[in-house]
């Protein structure tokens, strides 16, 4: 990586992106003039060890954000928030909620991401429970403050689980109805980043590399919107009550099997960036994620699998899929991997 891609500050429109090592350090002085002024932080325990004191302090409430899926967690807190400025501080879920509370209230979002969730740089979320009519539209963070070390901080497992949660956001911004030029761009180098950074011994890992190529792929995502990969796994999350990162991470070699007919150039564009070839992508995608994993070692009950192909085939997002699939073929693709 070259040195403008280790620090950089990227305005892309409305939003801004600030990405260099200790900014999270910094992240008082960034958020302190302008329309932060008298921000609300949301956030967790944990996450909240990652930055000063000061960040605390400056914000006029901390708001812990509760467990659980982000309507129940956003519903749970939205009328104790009264800034419309919130810095998000954490995981995607923290993110989410907080953009689920901003596109309620009419409000902005500035995100300190902690894993390689991607939610930092979407406008995709679910809304509070109980709100789901009152938001004209979805929020996406207008200010981004990635911090490479603390993106990259799990334990290897899960490090590489939501790597690829990340690497899948890139994989589907190939092939999705909106798919475009500077989105295949971003989302192939992405996706090269992350294999390239996971391919390195942990000791030595390049750390900027893995997370800027999940906000590489994010971005791609962000552009083009979801297909079958996100459907089926976001789909198995709500209804197998199976944790989110790792979900994708087992389902990513089998929807990238799935497509290899459905978007050959896309899947061998892809495998190229992956260091393989598309007759080998699923077992290369396996290596990077770590181990082989089976839905049935997430806590999956097989007792669920026809409530979720419901689920799957009522998502409107499934006809971005070229020549989606029906209910049988998504069975044996759960199956699959179970």
């Amino acid at each position: 990586m070259t040195h403008g891609e280790r620090d950089f500050t990227w305005r892309d429109a409305e939003r801004t992106i600030v990405f260099r090592e200790a900014a999270f350090g910094d992240a008082p002085e960034i958020v302190a003039d302008g329309p932060w002024e008298g921000f609300e932080l949301l956030t967790t325990p944990r996450a909240l060890g990652a930055v000063p004191l000061e960040l605390a302090e400056r914000s006029a409430a901390v708001h812990q954000v509760p467990g659980g899926p982000v309507p129940g967690a956003a519903a749970a807190i939205i009328d104790e928030v009264r800034s419309p400025s919130l810095v998000a501080l954490g995981g995607g879920r923290v993110i989410d909620v907080a953009k689920a509370i901003a596109a309620v209230r009419g409000g902005r979002v500035c995100a300190l991401a902690t894993t390689l969730s991607g939610a930092e740089m979407t406008a995709t979320h679910r809304l509070p429970a109980g709100h789901e009519e009152e938001a004209p539209h979805l929020v996406r963070p207008a200010l981004v403050i990635a911090d490479p070390r603390e993106m990259t901080t799990l334990q290897d497992g899960r490090l590489r689980a939501s790597a690829m949660n990340a690497l899948a956001h890139g994989a589907e911004a190939l092939y999705a109805p909106l798919a475009n030029p500077v989105a295949t761009l971003a989302a192939l180098r992405g996706a090269e980043s992350i294999a390239g950074a996971l391919d390195q011994p942990r000791g030595r890992r390049d750390r900027a590399a893995l997370a800027l190529g999940s906000i590489l792929c994010a971005y791609g995502l962000d552009s083009t919107g979801y297909a079958l990969h996100h459907v089926v796994s976001q789909t198995l999350v709500r209804t197998l009550e199976t944790p989110h990162a790792e979900t994708n991470a087992t389902l990513l070699p089998h929807t990238m099997r799935a497509m290899r007919s459905r978007a050959p150039e896309a899947i061998e564009a892809l495998a190229a960036a992956l260091g393989t070839t598309a007759g080998r992508i699923g077992s290369r995608i396996t290596k990077l994620g770590g181990s082989k994993r089976r839905l049935r070692d997430l806590g999956a009950d097989e007792r669920r699998i026809e409530p979720a192909l419901d689920g799957i085939l009522a998502r409107a997002e499934l006809a971005n899929t070229p020549d989606p699939p029906n209910r049988s073929e998504l069975r044996r693709l759960i199956e699959s991997a179970w």
